[in-house]
């Protein structure tokens, strides 16, 4: 079996080495050179830089999307038609456009989807869904999910202006490459029913796409979240935070920890990560998870309709912003 990566960025790479790190050295490289990361790691393994030959020399059985999100479907699109089961990068893509595309290639080709919102393997947020399934804080009322990272800091190899994340043409901005928390209020089993929104583009990072948001979601159920994004924000900071009617949960990524508090106990109590649990450890749990899917063990955590449902929060915010009020989801 042969794992096509399509995509040699930060991401991508992460990608190879874990791979590599399970044992796996069936793996090609399709690769544009445009990479601005060493070298060295890839030598000695097979590179392809054009899709359709990669797909008709290699056959893989599955391929890694791990290019610029606007690129997504470029690559997703014919590697579904040629029945290759998918690990599509977050977000799925920029806009709509080419999704029906998308489904209707897979139902032809017969593979499966994963979409690479990682933060579902994190175990400080399976403890939040468990403590919420368990109804430990009683009915939720509300919900306010935080990330700020200044951008300059991301890739410090690389000119930040070039990234994908800094550029509108490779599907950048902060609403797209920082969705991860419109997926795990949505995994953690609340449905956006309408969504607003705020962005603007604050401080001098010579950027022409927004560096900051604030969103408002009203969920189908009544509850309601804030999502705060930036690319400004020093030291980094990702948290969580849950309130009900019998208690509060918090979920800081910094050190993984979840702290809840329960009219019960009158008491905060806390939940820490494994023993030793690095940022790597999703990624790795994910890519454990893919390859079970791709031998019929596992159906995938994370499916397409999950992403396009996360990207159309993301449009829904975008166009909010744009319009001045609220947008309703169907």
């Amino acid at each position: 079996m042969t794992i096509l990566i399509c995509g040699l960025g930060s991401i991508g790479r992460r990608h190879l080495r874990n791979l590599q790190a399970l044992g796996r050295d069936d793996v090609v490289l399709l690769r544009t050179g445009k990479s601005t990361l060493p070298e060295d790691e890839l030598e000695g393994l097979p590179v392809e830089s054009e899709l359709d030959q990669a797909l008709v020399r290699w056959r893989p059985e599955a391929v890694i999307v791990s290019n610029p999100t606007a690129l997504h479907l470029e690559v997703a699109i014919p590697s579904a038609e040629a029945g290759c089961h998918l690990l599509i990068e977050k977000p799925v893509s920029h806009t709509m456009e080419g999704i029906e595309d998308l489904r209707t290639a897979l139902k032809r080709g017969g593979g499966r989807v994963l979409v690479g919102f990682q933060f579902r393997f994190h175990p400080g947020l399976r403890a939040v869904k468990r403590l919420l399934e368990e109804g430990t804080i009683g009915r939720v009322i509300s919900a306010h999910a935080h990330w700020g990272e200044y951008l300059p800091d991301w890739h410090p190899w690389e000119d930040y202006r070039l990234s994908y994340s800094a550029r509108s043409d490779l599907g950048g901005g902060v609403l797209h490459t920082l969705c991860h928390p419109f997926d795990y209020l949505y995994w953690l089993g609340w449905e956006v029913a309408s969504v607003s929104a705020e962005i603007g583009t604050f401080v001098p990072l010579e950027l022409e796409i927004e560096d900051t948001a604030e969103v408002l979601l009203r969920f189908k159920d009544g509850i309601l979240a804030s999502v705060h994004l930036d690319y400004n924000q020093r030291p980094a900071s990702h948290w969580l935070e849950i309130v009900g009617t019998e208690g509060t949960i918090r979920w800081d990524n910094t050190d993984g920890m979840v702290h809840y508090w329960t009219a019960l106990s009158d008491q905060w109590q806390e939940t820490p990560p494994p023993n030793g649990f690095e940022r790597n450890d999703m990624f790795l749990d994910e890519m454990r998870h893919f390859l079970n899917i791709l031998d019929g063990k596992a159906t995938p955590l994370c499916t397409l309709e999950d992403g396009i449902r996360v990207l159309e929060i993301v449009l829904a915010a975008h166009k909010s912003a744009s319009i001045g009020c609220r947008v309703s989801l169907k």
